[in-house]
C-alpha cells in the first residue's frame, strides 16, 4: 500500500516563501506521478503542481507558474516530492495536499480524479 504524508505548512506574511515535503513510501510506490493539490475553505480542490517519476515531467497551474517549484528526490525506500513557494499570496492560503497517481508509468496531470493515495494534509496561511 502507497503511503504518503505532508509537512512544512505554516503561517507566513504574504511574500514569504514555504517548503513543503511530501513523503511517498509503501508496496508499489514506484513509477507514479505525485501531484500537490490544495483547497481553500468554500472553493473547490484545486491542482497545483505535479511531477513525474523521474521528474522529467512537470507542470504547474497558470497562477502557480514562476513562483513555486516541485522536485523530487529518492533516499532508500522512500520517495520525497517537494513544492517550494515563493511571494506567497494571501490567495496561496489554503490546506495542500499531496497524491500519488493511482496508476504506474500514467501521464501526469493536474486532475485529482486518477490520484487514490492522498495525505492527511498540510495547512497553509498567508496573511497580509
Amino acid at each position: 500500500q502507497v503511503q504518503v504524508v505532508e509537512s512544512g505548512g505554516g503561517a507566513v506574511q504574504a511574500g514569504g516563501s514555504l517548503k513543503l515535503s511530501c513523503g511517498v513510501s509503501g508496496y508499489g510506490y514506484g513509477g507514479r506521478c505525485v501531484a500537490w493539490f490544495r483547497q481553500a475553505p468554500g472553493k473547490e480542490r484545486e491542482g497545483v503542481a505535479v511531477i513525474s517519476f523521474g521528474g522529467d515531467a512537470i507542470y504547474y497551474a497558470d497562477s502557480e507558474k514562476g513562483r513555486f517549484t516541485i522536485s523530487r528526490s529518492q533516499d532508500n525506500a522512500k520517495n520525497t516530492v517537494y513544492l517550494q513557494m515563493n511571494s506567497l499570496k494571501s490567495e496561496d492560503t489554503a490546506m495542500y495536499y499531496c497524491a500519488a497517481h493511482g496508476r504506474t508509468w500514467a501521464p501526469c496531470g493536474l486532475d485529482g480524479s486518477p490520484y487514490t493515495y492522498w495525505g492527511q494534509g498540510t495547512q497553509v496561511t498567508v496573511s497580509s
